[in-house]
């Protein structure tokens, strides 16, 4: 993966997916490498995070963030060791968190930099002690409120932030059930993450199986997924049930609406009659008024062995997009990261 540092590699957004992205869609280009003015720092992109909000941003519409503009670099959170600094607050030699994207280089004014110091993992900063472990610890504590005793049901269990979703509830003293796809991730999410039972949603009897788990109903389900897993939930929800909404990957690479009967109005129903506060939010929103009391309770957390994540890397920052299509597939097997360079 060594390089001579005379050019910059970068994957560029090169056409906008018509369903499930496929490789054509992204175009690698070389450059020439970056050069800091005054006031700013190079960096040399470590390691890149692949996250499912991606998808949305290679689509034309808005959401909560503007789309990607075709022949721009694919974004993405980034651990980066400061290649040269013309920056009074950073030193060369420094690792930093930013947002640099799809390319080995990138050149940076500071703001939404974090000094790291020196980690023994520093791909943690990207899974469970950087965004999906805030959005665990965000959507579960401030907005599921689990209490002892009760059921937490968390889809997607294996993933980056169900699986750190999963372990806080237990610690929290809730009993945990996890949504996975295969034997090998239920396995694991119960027999590693502590989880009280998992079921795999590829099960013909997953609904029924589902129910079995939870003889007491769900009193928080935290949704990332949709589509069958939360049919599946739906009926399982109990009075002031809460659901944080952090995604519903299921339905990224949807071409068109669904066919099929209606099923808002038994939604709405069930949502009435039983209470239910259902909440999304954006993780983005909530980094100036808790990433800090986060990154003290999780620090502390993982220092004990008490949370963990398994992480699923792949070399090369040529292998993003079939890291990005196997994400959105459900082929990962952890939180999925590009170990861009030593």
């Amino acid at each position: 993966m060594s390089r001579h540092a005379s050019s910059n590699r970068r994957i560029v957004l090169a056409a906008r997916p018509q369903g499930a992205p496929v490789p054509q869609d992204f175009r690698l280009e070389e450059q020439a490498m970056p050069a800091p003015a005054e006031g700013q720092v190079l960096l040399r992109t470590l390691y890149l995070s692949l996250d499912p909000y991606m998808r949305g941003r290679m689509n034309e519409g808005s959401t909560y963030a503007e789309p990607l503009a075709l022949g721009e670099v694919m974004v993405g959170g980034t651990v980066s060791r400061v290649a040269a600094s013309r920056h009074p607050d950073f030193r060369e030699g420094e690792l930093v968190l930013g947002a640099s994207g799809w390319q080995e280089y990138s050149l940076s004014d500071g703001e939404g930099l974090m000094v790291l110091g020196e980690l023994a993992q520093p791909s943690h900063a990207l899974g469970v002690m950087g965004m999906p472990g805030f959005t665990a610890w965000h959507g579960l504590l401030n907005i599921g409120q689990p209490k002892p005793g009760e059921t937490v049901m968390v889809g997607a269990a294996s993933g980056a932030v169900g699986a750190v979703v999963g372990q806080i509830a237990r610690l929290k003293g809730a009993r945990v059930v996890g949504i996975a796809g295969g034997a090998d991730k239920c396995r694991y999410v119960v027999e590693e993450l502590g989880f009280d039972a998992c079921i795999d949603r590829y099960d013909p009897q997953f609904a029924a199986k589902l129910a079995i788990a939870c003889p007491d109903g769900i009193d928080v389900y935290f949704e990332s997924v949709g589509g069958a897993v939360f049919d599946a939930v739906l009926p399982l929800l109990n009075e002031n049930a809460r659901v944080p909404v952090c995604g519903f990957i299921s339905h990224y690479n949807d071409k068109a609406a669904a066919s099929g009967p209606d099923r808002l109005p038994a939604l709405m129903a069930a949502l009435l009659y039983k209470r239910i506060r259902v909440q999304g939010f954006i993780i983005l929103d909530h980094y100036a008024e808790g990433y800090a009391q986060f990154l003290r309770e999780m620090g502390g957390w993982v220092a004990e062995g008490k949370v963990k994540l398994r992480e699923d890397v792949v070399d090369g920052l040529e292998a993003a997009p079939a890291g990005l299509i196997g994400l959105l597939e459900g082929k990962n097997f952890g939180k999925a990261v590009v170990r861009v360079a030593q």
